[in-house]
């Protein structure tokens, strides 16, 4: 993926996902509040969609949302988690308690 490429997220807030769509279709990172804070529970990616760097640009926009809104982050699924093991610069994000 390109350094100045920049995904156009759309937060669906009637359906609880962030939404980005890509040449095979629709991609989906779905949440839910609570308090101050945001859990990622799952992300969708339509069949044969195999670019983990997209993914992983993707998240780091999400994560760049959650500073603006002053939310923090829980990692409900494992991709997402290790997503935060790999870029621990984000680990600030986390609940206190909340060890990846």
């Amino acid at each position: 993926m390109d350094q100045k490429t920049t995904i156009a997220i759309k937060d669906n807030t009637f359906a609880r996902q962030f939404e980005t769509t890509v040449e095979q279709g629709l991609i989906t990172v779905e949440y839910s509040f609570q308090e101050r804070k945001i859990f990622l529970t799952k992300i969708q990616t339509p069949e044969g969609f195999t670019d983990e760097e997209f993914i992983t640009e993707l998240l780091k926009m999400i994560m760049e949302i959650a500073y603006e809104r002053k939310l923090k982050v829980v990692p409900i699924f494992p991709k997402i988690a290790l997503f935060f093991r790999k870029n621990t610069q984000y680990r600030d994000l986390l609940p206190p308690g909340i060890k990846i």
